[in-house]
Formats: structure tokens, sequence, C-alpha cells
């Protein structure tokens, strides 16, 4: 199936007023068994045909979310196809936005091959970059109209988001990952919060500005990841097997999970 015939197809479910139901069903029936939703960018065809009016389109985005609970379309996919939103003075659009991230936002993860799991890394570091250039746009939004409570609410919202985001450390580690992939990406994310600090005196509320601020604290630490030194445990009832867990999350987080078992078993019977 073509890009263009699944936009038509899209167009065409929506005339017709189907379910999101029905809308699964009826692409299911034309599309390649065995092959990824990813490859023909399904999640951005639909991202595109929701947003594009001054609000979004809720028939063709309970297709979107449809898709993403029932697990047709990547974590990585439905976040890089967020990230290249950029009408940010289309309040209502990125409202949605941010609640299709509150959908699967606290539970990323990612199963398949090794450039699956760098997809998502690279897609949640974009994502980063799309929230602060939220932020930076709402500040320069308040600078040129003044104080309004819509644009100080949606403000919030990124900020929030991000901040949600940033308080994982398993989330830092993942953008700190993409960074490492692609030591330019960082110079995004600098810039982008750089807009942030500059307009951060545009923000009435002083509680809501140090918000910002602490949110940003908390993106500007992922490059010091790696130099921080953690306390280790106070009391270690079988150090090798921590030792062992660790060592493993940490260099082989794609590998199958029958040889780990099969090691600590060992480990079990020597102890």
């Amino acid at each position: 199936m073509k890009v263009v015939n699944l936009k038509q197809a899209i167009l065409q479910a929506w005339k017709e007023r189907w379910s999101d139901y029905q809308w699964a069903v009826n692409i299911k029936k034309n599309f390649p068994k065995g092959a990824t939703w990813d490859y023909i960018n399904f999640a951005e065809a639909l991202m595109e045909q929701a947003m594009i009016g001054p609000s979004p389109n809720p028939l063709i985005l309970s297709y979107l979310k449809y898709a993403i609970s029932s697990q047709m379309v990547s974590y990585s996919s439905v976040l890089t196809a967020i990230s290249k939103f950029d009408g940010f003075s289309r309040e209502l659009c990125v409202k949605s936005l941010l609640e299709i991230m509150d959908m699967f936002c606290h539970r990323l993860n990612c199963h398949g091959k090794a450039e699956e799991c760098i997809a998502l890394c690279r897609a949640l570091l974009g994502v980063v970059v799309w929230l602060l250039q939220g932020c930076a746009f709402y500040c320069e939004k308040l600078r040129e109209l003044g104080p309004s409570a819509s644009t100080e609410a949606i403000l919030r919202a990124c900020q929030e988001k991000l901040h949600s985001l940033m308080s994982s450390t398993k989330n830092k580690a993942l953008v700190h990952i993409s960074r490492l992939e692609d030591q330019g990406s960082w110079s995004n994310v600098e810039q982008a919060m750089n807009k942030v600090t500059d307009g951060l005196c545009n923000v009435p509320n002083q509680t809501h500005r140090t918000l910002i601020e602490e949110t940003l604290s908390l993106v500007k630490s992922i490059p010091q990841m790696l130099s921080v030194q953690c306390e280790p445990p106070a009391h270690a009832s079988f150090p090798s097997v921590h030792a062992f867990i660790m060592l493993e999350g940490t260099m082989n987080l794609t590998g199958e999970t029958q040889p780990l078992m099969e090691q600590l078993m060992m480990i079990k019977r020597m102890q």
C-alpha cells in the first residue's frame, strides 16, 4: 500500500464516518501480512490528516488513538510524528498531541531489533526538542500579546509533560543514548533551552517560572548522567546477582531472556 493510497483510505473513512474499529478492520484487509505499519509512516499520515484545520479532527484522531492502543504503530513513530508538528499557534491541536502522549509516555518501551530501540531514543529526544520549542513559542507569545490565561495554560501543559518525561531516569537515559549516537542532535536541545531561558522573563507567574527552571535543569543534567555517582545499596544479600542483572540491563538490553535465566539458575545452585 502506497502512502497516497493510505491518505485516500483515511479520507474515505472520514467521509463515510467509520468507527475506529471499522477503520482498523478495513485497513488491515488491504495491508500486506507480516509487514510493519511504520514503514509507510502510518502514524504520521493519520496525524497529518487529523491536524489539518485549526482544531483536530476527532474522528481521524480516534483512528490514531486506536492504532496506538492496539499497537499497530510503534511509540517511536508516534513521537516522531508529533515532533514534526510546528503549528504551535493552533493550541487545540497541541493540547490533543499532549493528550496522545499521555496514552503511552509513562510506559515507553520497544520490542525488536537494536535499530528500533535506537529509533525510540531518537524519537524521544525529538519530542524533548518539540516540547522546549513549544515552551519558547508560548513565552514569546506572552511577550507579544501580554498575559493570557489560555497561553499560560498551554505553556504549563508543555512544561508539565516535559517535566514528567524527564523525571524518569529511564527516559533521561534513552535521550542520553540518542545524544551519544548523534552528537549534533544535542545542539538542537541546547538552542531550544536557550530560547526558553530568554523568554522566562515574560512569564508573569513566579511559581510557574520556577517550575520551568526546574524542568530545564532536568534536561541540562542529561549529559552528566554517567559521571554522577550513585550511593551503593546499604544491604545486598546477593551482590553477585545484583551485579549480574545490572550488567545485563545496561549492556544487553535487546538480548534474549533464556540465557539470562539459565545463568541466574546457575548462580542459585552455586550459592
